[in-house]
């Protein structure tokens, strides 16, 4: 599985949106990239379904441009008027040629879910690689209203707890692909090292 980050070409702020081509053709997130359905075609004809992490403005700004283009089924945790499926914690869906299990992972956002395969995370924003504010393992930030790092803490240990080790690959909501390195890092290294910044407590963004 290469999935395709059909947004890394933005100029405004967005969230990674990943096309998976190969299968059921997959797209992970829509992204706020004005122009991504063009980006979209330019590598498939059609998709086969959308599937969201969660549904903060980030995720879903093109959701509806997208559905429009391609038809798709739509996978989300929470109600959305163009969701055609709902989806909870320990469901699994086709993503690509590989199936996945969703993982309830809240703490960032009260929808969140991550999807767990035999070779890959989406992780959307509950574990990224890199953001800024962390390098090699970071996580979603919670200081806004709605958000709980207590929730986040806990999800990280579930997807701790529920993740194979024939994961390599790490396709994160905001900043790179992580890529296991068999004389360094793991995935779960990443999730790890970001479990134990979370549980300081320290501001992810000081003043």
């Amino acid at each position: 599985m290469t999935p395709i980050n059909v947004t890394a070409d933005a100029e405004t702020f967005t969230c990674n949106a990943f096309l998976v081509p190969d299968g059921e053709v997959t797209l992970v997130d829509a992204g706020t990239m004005a122009g991504v359905v063009d980006e979209i075609t330019a590598h498939v004809d059609a998709i086969d379904r959308l599937v969201l992490t969660h549904q903060h403005g980030d995720h879903i700004g093109e959701l509806e441009a997208v559905v429009d283009a391609f038809d798709p089924e739509v996978y989300a945790y929470s109600e959305h008027p163009l969701r055609t499926h709902a989806i909870d914690d320990g469901d699994t869906v086709t993503i690509g040629e590989e199936t996945f299990e969703v993982v309830y992972t809240p703490g960032h956002a009260s929808d969140h879910v991550s999807f767990v395969g035999e070779t890959t995370l989406f992780s959307g924003d509950v574990v990224v690689y890199n953001d800024g504010a962390f390098e090699n393992g970071s996580f979603g930030r919670t200081d806004m209203p709605g958000q709980s790092r207590q929730r986040l803490i806990e999800s990280l240990r579930t997807l701790l707890d529920r993740l194979p080790d024939t994961v390599t690959t790490m396709c994160a909501g905001h900043g790179d692909v992580f890529t296991a390195d068999p004389e360094g890092d793991s995935v779960r290294d990443v999730i790890e090292r970001a479990l134990t910044r979370a549980e300081r407590r320290e501001p992810k963004y000081p003043e």
